[in-house]
């Protein structure tokens, strides 16, 4: 293949990989977390990796406010997967989200054009930026999504909407809690809760201190709440069910819990096992490959935690393209009451069943905890959530982008808690 006359342009490269993102995101339905890394290893420098995700992800955070800056500037409506619109698209994401300059944007934008409507761009482009405007403070939410959370949160959809407009922070759980301020003083971070430090953004996780020596891995706070929910192992046994990538396992080897963790799929897994070797816990922890509905445990476990399949949109601070995906409500709701049956038959008498979701439909979180009938509630203290947050009356846990807007936000999360009879 010939050469692109375009191809030493410096930066282009980063470009030319966010388009293929959005591509693969809008017109494949691929998650972006999913397409990304094909996409990347092909680009050598790792501050064009970065760049090339921050665009992106930029691009598919405002994408809906992006489209109706571009169709206020043509007097004839692009097609929505025409590759000028996913170009202007990126373009203004970098001018006007990363502040990148408007003659950087223009000489790395319509060279991927090449053949194409390159004049027309060009003019779009200029004309936005001419008339001075800019985004609005918080994303406009996709009409299915923003439908749903009218009715299920009408008072906080402003709020969780607002939540949306920044990328958040890096989280991180420690594997040695009582090192909390000791790691947020040589990290610069802050210490939102014992066991967790919450960094700004800079670079690279694995240059940051402590990655190499195995003190702490990357989890938001709202997910690192459920395996907080029962507390200290002290030698007895727990299952967490769809275990993956291993957050979760990790913070239970920590906190002295014997681990059965399962999970059906077998690269995923692998990189819990990858995350275990660096924390120092494997041997703490047993790994089992295997269908959740189909394994027959042979033993009961004191403790279960299921972080159950789910529409994951707790998520979309971190994964914007969540809210662009019709995810399949039906099969998941009738998924997780499965799992919480198996939970529940593979609990000692006595012991202690989490049940979470990174979701914000309540379908997939307070229904699903109203439905559980045979256990014993065990509500949720506050002294057991981060600084700021509170149990709800029934004593669950929920958690959305709105919440802690001062400290940098918090991912949409649903944990409940219960005891199986003695």
């Amino acid at each position: 293949m010939n050469a692109s006359p375009h191809d030493d342009i410096a930066g282009l490269a980063a470009r030319r990989a966010a388009l293929r993102m959005l591509d693969a995101v809008l017109r494949r339905g691929e998650p972006l977390d999913q397409s990304a890394p094909p996409i990347l290893r092909a680009i050598e420098r790792g501050d064009d990796r970065a760049l090339a995700t921050a665009i992106a992800q930029e691009a598919l955070r405002w994408l809906a406010d992006l489209d109706a800056l571009i169709d206020g500037a043509t007097r004839q409506a692009l097609p929505d997967d025409a590759k000028a619109r996913s170009v202007l698209r990126i373009m203004l994401a970098q001018a006007l989200r990363l502040g990148l300059p408007p003659h950087a944007v223009i000489a790395t934008g319509l060279p991927l054009l090449a053949g194409g409507p390159r004049r027309l761009a060009h003019g779009v482009f200029s004309a936005v930026l001419k008339t001075g405007q800019g985004l609005p403070a918080a994303p406009m939410l996709p009409e299915p999504v923003a439908a749903r959370w009218r009715a299920a949160w009408p008072g906080r959809i402003e709020a969780i909407a607002a939540g949306l407009a920044e990328p958040p922070p890096l989280d991180l759980t420690l594997r040695d809690g009582a090192r909390t301020e000791e790691w947020a003083e040589r990290l610069g971070g802050q210490a939102l809760m014992p066991g967790h430090v919450r960094l700004a953004r800079a670079g690279a996780v694995e240059a940051i201190e402590g990655f190499a020596e195995g003190a702490w891995w990357v989890q938001d706070l709202a997910a690192s709440v459920p395996a907080r929910l029962l507390g200290a192992g002290a030698g007895r046994r727990v299952l967490d069910l769809c275990a993956a990538p291993g957050g979760k396992t990790m913070q239970l080897a920590a906190a002295g819990w014997k681990v059965t963790a399962l999970d059906k799929s077998a690269r995923r897994l692998e990189r819990l096992a990858a995350n275990l070797r660096r924390v120092g816990l494997e041997a703490d922890v047993e790994i089992v490959a295997a269908d959740a509905m189909q394994w027959r445990p042979e033993e009961i476990y004191d403790a279960v935690l299921l972080d159950a399949p789910c529409s994951a949109t707790g998520t979309c601070r971190r994964h914007p393209d969540v809210l662009l995906r019709q995810p399949d409500f039906a099969g998941l709701e009738e998924l997780q009451r499965n799992l919480l049956e198996r939970a529940a038959g593979a609990l000692r008498p006595g012991g202690t069943l989490v049940y979470a979701v990174c979701a914000l439909e309540p379908a997939e979180g307070e229904r699903q905890a109203e439905w559980v009938r045979a256990l014993r509630p065990a509500p949720i203290r506050a002294d057991e959530l981060p600084g700021g947050l509170a149990p709800t009356d029934e004593g669950w846990f929920r958690a959305d982008p709105g919440m802690l807007a001062g400290a940098g936000g918090i991912d949409g999360f649903f944990a409940a808690r219960w005891v199986k009879a003695a």
